[in-house]
C-alpha cells in the first residue's frame, strides 16, 4: 500500500525495541511478508493480518520481529494484536490453533435459527482437528444461521452444508473474476462524478442538494449528510474522509448487500464527496467478516486506478479484525491508525481533529450510495417517498421469523406491521408476531401491539428505543423478549473495549442478573442508569435499552 500525500505522525515508534531476544527465523519471516511496503506505525493492523493469514495465529516469535521491523514496543504490538478478536495469539510454549477454524454465528437472528445445536453437532462431527466456535453477528442476518469455514461464509448452515467444505480445506474466500465497473460505466456510471472534476458542477449547489434531499446519515446517528459536508469544508485543510463499513450491529446487513451488487454507486458517491469537501485522502475500513467484499472492493478499486473516468483520490482500503466498537466512530478512527479500537473523548469531535489529527469527513457505507441518485434525480425525488408523515427513503434489513428475510428498500416511516405484510411475505408458518426490535441490539424491543410505530429517525425515542441504522428482527410466539434481551447483553459484555468501567463490569454484571428466573428490577434500574450516565461511547450508553423494555413492556416474562 503506497504511502499517502499527507504526513502522519511518527507515534512512538523507538530505534531499539525492548524485549524479548528477536529469533532469526521469525523476523526473516516477517520481513518477507512485509516486502517492500512501508513499515509505518499506521500499517500495524494490516501487517498482523499478512501473519495471521499466512500462519493462522501470531506468535510471541511473530510479535517480537513485527516489533523489531516496526521499531516499536513489543508491548505496542501485543496490546494492539490482543485486542482484536480475529488474531490468534500464541503464548510462547502453547499450542497453535488448529489449521482451519468453523465460526459459527450466535447472535440473535442466528440464535432464533438455530446456531446453539448447530454449534454443537459440528463440534461432534469434526473433533479436535478443527476448530469450532462461536462468534459474534457476522452480517448475513438474512441466511441464518450462518458459519465461516475459514473465511467462506455458509448460509443457512447445516453439518451437511459444512463438512464438505471443512474437508476440502476451504480456507480464502473466493470471488467471482466478473468486473463490474464495465456495467457500471455503460449505465451513466461515473458521469456525475466527471462533471465535478471537470468543474461543471458546483460545490455549493451539490451541498445544497445535499440539504435539501433530508439525507441522515445512515450508519445510525442520523446526522444530515449535507451539514457534515459544509462543517468539514469549513475546516483548514488538509481533510481526510473515513469510510465506516464496519457493520458489526447484530441485525444488520445492507451495506453487504448494496457492496456485493454495486459498489460503484458507492465509490462514486464518495469521489463526489471527496470533491466537493476538498478530501487529500480517503481511508475505507471495512469489517474483517466481509472477505467476499474486501476482494471486490480491491478489484474495482484496482480497475478504477488502472482507467480511471476522472481524476480520483488516493483511496485506502482498510481492514478490521473483529470488533464491534469500531463500529463507533473514533474507535474506527483508532483502528485506522493501528491502534486498539478505543472511543476517543468529545470534544474535539472528528470533524475537526480525526484521522491523524485532521478534520475528518465521516460516513457510513449507504450514506454516500445514494449520493449519486440523489443528485441525478434531485432532492424531491428523494423527500417525495414516505409515509405516516416521513420523508425518504431506508434500506430495512429484515431477519428473524418472517417469510422474505432481507434488504427491503421501504419509505421511511412504514410500520413493521406494514413492513412484515408487504415487504417480507408475512410471518414464517405457525408463527404469530409477538415482538421486534426496530434498531438492531441495542435499538430496544417492542411488543407487536406497538407495531404501528412509524419507524424512522427520532420516531421511537419516546418509547425507550431507535431505528439506529434500521436492523429490524421479528420474534415470534415461539420466542421471548427477555431472552431475546439476554442474547444482546450477552453480545455487548463480550465486545465492550473495556476502556469504561461502567461498560465492562455493568454489562457483565446486568447478564448475570438476567439470568436470573427473576429479574432483580431496582439492581438493574440502578446498574443501567450508571451505563448509560458514565459510558464514554453509545455502546455502553445503549446497552441497557433491551433491559428497560423487557421490564416496561414485557413484565410477565421476567416476574
Amino acid at each position: 500500500m503506497e504511502r499517502g500525500n499527507i504526513q502522519r505522525q511518527s507515534g512512538n515508534a523507538r530505534g531499539k525495541p525492548k524485549g524479548r531476544v528477536v529469533e532469526p527465523s521469525a523476523l526473516e519471516a516477517v520481513q518477507a511478508l512485509l516486502g517492500s511496503e512501508p513499515r509505518r506505525r499506521d500499517l500495524l493492523i494490516e501487517h498482523l493480518h499478512k501473519i495471521q493469514d499466512k500462519f493462522g495465529h501470531i506468535s510471541a516469535a511473530h510479535i517480537a520481529a513485527l516489533a523489531r521491523e516496526m521499531k516499536l514496543a513489543q508491548t505496542e504490538v501485543f496490546e494492539v494484536a490482543s485486542f482484536y478478536h480475529h488474531f490468534d495469539i500464541v503464548k510462547e510454549g502453547d499450542t497453535p490453533p488448529p489449521a482451519l477454524t468453523v465460526r459459527v454465528c450466535d447472535s440473535l437472528s442466528c440464535e432464533l435459527g438455530g446456531a446453539n445445536p448447530l454449534i454443537a453437532d459440528l463440534k461432534r462431527e469434526l473433533g479436535d482437528k478443527v476448530r469450532v466456535i462461536p462468534a459474534p453477528c457476522v452480517g448475513r442476518c438474512e441466511q441464518a444461521p450462518v458459519a465461516i469455514v475459514g473465511q467462506n461464509p455458509v448460509a443457512h448452515a447445516t453439518v451437511e452444508k459444512v463438512v464438505p467444505l471443512v474437508a476440502a480445506g476451504k480456507k480464502t474466500c473466493h470471488t467471482s473474476k466478473y468486473l463490474i465497473l464495465n456495467n457500471y460505466l455503460k449505465n451513466s456510471g461515473y458521469r456525475i462524478a466527471q462533471e465535478c472534476l471537470a468543474g461543471k458542477r458546483d460545490a455549493d449547489a451539490i451541498m445544497k442538494v445535499m440539504e435539501d434531499s433530508g439525507l441522515r446519515g445512515l450508519g445510525g446517528a442520523g446526522f444530515p449528510a449535507g451539514r457534515k459536508w459544509r462543517i468539514v469544508r469549513a475546516e483548514q485543510g488538509p481533510r481526510v474522509m473515513a469510510v465506516n463499513i464496519d457493520e458489526g450491529e447484530p441485525g444488520t446487513f445492507k451495506d453487504r448487500y448494496y457492496l456485493e451488487r454495486d459498489p460503484h454507486r458507492f465509490l462514486e458517491g464518495v469521489i463526489i464527496a471527496a470533491w466537493t469537501v476538498q478530501i487529500s485522502e480517503v481511508y475505507i475500513y471495512l469489517r474483517d467478516e466481509y472477505a467476499g467484499v474486501r476482494a471486490i472492493l480491491e478489484k474495482e478499486i484496482a480497475a478504477l486506478q488502472k482507467n480511471p473516468p476522472c481524476p480520483l483520490p488516493p483511496i485506502f482500503l482498510r481492514r478490521g479484525a473483529g470488533a464491534y466498537i469500531c463500529g463507533e466512530e473514533s474507535a474506527m478512527i483508532e483502528s485506522i491508525e493501528g491502534k486498539r479500537g478505543m472511543p476517543r473523548l468529545r470534544p474535539p469531535y472528528v470533524a475537526q481533529v480525526g484521522l491523524f489529527g485532521y478534520p475528518t469527513l465521516e460516513h457510513n457505507m449507504e450514506t454516500l450510495y445514494w449520493v449519486r441518485e440523489i443528485l441525478e434525480k434531485g432532492a424531491q425525488w428523494f423527500t417525495s417517498h414516505g409515509r405516516n408523515g416521513r420523508k425518504g427513503l431506508r434500506s430495512f434489513s429484515v431477519s428473524g421469523r418472517v417469510k422474505k428475510p432481507g434488504v427491503h428498500l421501504a419509505p421511511a416511516g412504514i410500520t413493521v406491521k406494514e413492513l412484515i405484510a408487504e415487504y417480507c411475505g408475512g410471518m414464517l408458518p405457525g408463527h404469530e408476531f409477538y415482538a421486534y426490535l426496530p434498531g438492531g441490539a441495542s435499538g430496544g424491543i417492542l411488543p407487536a401491539s406497538m407495531g404501528d410505530i412509524p419507524l424512522d429517525f427520532d420516531t421511537l425515542n419516546q418509547y425507550g428505543c431507535f431505528i439506529g441504522s434500521a436492523a429490524v428482527i421479528i420474534l415470534s410466539n415461539q420466542d421471548k423478549a427477555s431472552t431475546a434481551a439476554k442474547n444482546v447483553i450477552k453480545f455487548f459484555a463480550e465486545e465492550s473495549c473495556g476502556q469504561c468501567t461502567p461498560c465492562r463490569v455493568g454489562t457483565q454484571k446486568a447478564l448475570n442478573l438476567m439470568d436470573k428466573l427473576t429479574w432483580d428490577q431496582g439492581l438493574l434500574e440502578e446498574l443501567s442508569g450508571a451505563m448509560a450516565d458514565a459510558s464514554i461511547c453509545g455502546l455502553g450508553q445503549a446497552a441497557p435499552n433491551p433491559i428497560h423494555c423487557v421490564m416496561k413492556y414485557f413484565p410477565k416474562e421476567i416476574q
